[in-house]
């Protein structure tokens, strides 16, 4: 059976992916659905120093750790950026890419690049007014 690792989109956590996770393993498949660090259940780490290659890395680390070979590696929405990176770091233990309604970069572009300016200045406004930046 196949290795599928699941990545969730901004303002969710690893535990979206449930209904999924519980249907793959049931056909037998092995399904690994982490929380990038700062969301869900990690917010507690939230940081402004946390961003796109922390995220890359609570993958990376993960598939070095878990051991990780020939993974489907599964991205949704922002999901997308984290297995864009990743795939650039780990190539060889990465099957296939999946971006399901997921931002899908080419090199060297950021979110920003991905989404209206208002859509931005959004982010931005949001940031200022709740957070750390």
């Amino acid at each position: 059976m196949a290795t599928y690792a699941l990545v969730h989109g901004a303002w969710d956590g690893g535990w979206s992916w449930r209904g999924v996770a519980r249907d793959l393993q049931a056909a037998g498949h092995e399904v690994f659905t982490p929380t990038l660090t700062g969301h869900g259940e990690r917010v507690h780490l939230a940081s402004p120093e946390i961003g796109l290659d922390t995220h890359i890395m609570d993958i990376v680390n993960m598939f070095r750790y878990e051991k990780l070979q020939d993974v489907t590696l599964v991205g949704i929405s922002y999901g997308g950026m984290v297995i864009t990176g990743v795939a650039e770091r780990v190539p060889e233990q990465i099957k296939e890419l999946i971006y399901l309604d997921a931002f899908v970069p080419h090199d060297g572009e950021s979110m920003a690049d991905l989404v209206t300016p208002e859509f931005w200045a959004a982010l931005e406004q949001a940031a200022a007014q709740y957070g750390d930046g």
